[in-house]
């Protein structure tokens, strides 16, 4: 019950209400929002772990979107899209940027190609949510995790 009503407010309502081309537009808004507070913060173990952890959400998110433009779907948790440990602050930073200009990038195709934003795609959480969810999700995920770093 919890996880439906989270899906329909938090995710469902907002995520319906932006085009496709406007959440490319809103996420580029919010990318560059969080990469220069990630220039605000020092190199540590925590806020290292916290951005892996945000990019490989936004790259298994980005590959339920690419459903949307007819890849196949893939029952798989987001750990095999998470960047190595070993990887460096600035080498996390610079994937985050790329990462999210990805999904501006799909939320674009997504847009000119003219996919219905109402298509729904399983969330491994959520259940089936729409593309425009899916959107509304990865904003919403980098925006709060992000919060987590000092």
């Amino acid at each position: 019950m919890f996880q439906k009503m989270m899906r329909a407010l938090i995710l469902e309502r907002p995520g319906g209400k932006w085009t496709m081309a406007a959440w490319g537009e809103k996420l580029a808004a919010s990318g560059e929002s969080i990469s220069h507070r990630l220039e605000k913060y020092p190199d540590s173990e925590r806020n290292r772990q916290v951005l892996s952890h945000i990019i490989g959400i936004e790259q298994w998110g980005q590959s339920r979107l690419r459903v949307g433009l007819g890849e196949p779907f893939k029952e798989e948790e987001y750990d095999n899209y998470r960047p190595s440990r070993s990887r460096s602050w600035e080498q996390l930073k610079a994937e985050f940027r790329l990462a999210r200009k990805r999904t501006v990038a799909l939320a674009e195709a997504l847009d000119d190609n003219q996919v219905d934003q109402f298509m729904k795609v399983k969330h491994n959480r959520y259940g089936m949510i729409t593309l425009g969810a899916w959107l509304r999700y990865l904003d919403m995920h980098a925006n709060l995790e992000s919060k987590r770093m000092k």
